[in-house]
């Protein structure tokens, strides 16, 4: 009989020591597809930023596989401008060999728990197109297709599409409750 393999897959809030595993995760995303329009990885420096800024106000989590991490998801603003105070932009990335596990399902649940409970009242996501994983991770999760910004970004020689999609996180009151 095969020993049986046991995995300790949890979501907990990220730290900014979690940065180098994030920027490990991101940085094939960069510098192999066009599912991001960076051109330069960031750095483990530049991803602690990210993490310290996305969890001032809206959330970064992680997905631990025992003592790995190999996924995360964050929210941050989606315009600047006041009126767009109660929206959020996510995303979520996992290690490439994760992709259809429902690690970004857990990802996304756990984020959108803690923008929730911080008053955030909708959810909007762009992706690169083609890019089924993620549209059906999005059309799972509820998020409903508004618009695709046709030849919006050029990489790799060739321009992309993007596509946006809206999901609400909350009901909203009127006046809303401010986020934070």
């Amino acid at each position: 009989m095969l020993p049986l393999k046991v995995s300790r897959v949890t979501v907990r809030d990220a730290s900014e020591s979690d940065a180098p595993s994030c920027a490990a995760i991101y940085a094939p995303y960069v510098r192999e597809t066009a599912i991001s329009f960076e051109s330069e990885p960031p750095t483990a420096a530049q991803m602690a930023e990210r993490i310290a800024a996305a969890t001032r106000m809206h959330g970064w989590v992680v997905l631990e596989d025992g003592d790995r991490v190999v996924g995360y998801a964050y929210g941050g603003p989606h315009q600047q401008r006041a009126a767009y105070r109660f929206s959020c932009e996510v995303s979520v990335y996992v290690e490439q060999g994760r992709r259809r596990t429902g690690s970004g399902r857990s990802l996304y649940e756990a984020l959108f728990e803690r923008l929730t409970a911080r008053g955030y009242l909708m959810a909007v996501a762009g992706m690169t197109l083609p890019n089924e994983a993620s549209a059906g991770l999005h059309r799972a999760m509820g998020f409903e297709p508004v618009g695709v910004y046709r030849r919006i970004g050029w990489k790799f020689g060739a321009w992309h599409d993007v596509a946006w999609v809206q999901r609400a996180l909350g009901v909203a009151q009127t006046p809303p409750a401010e986020p934070g």
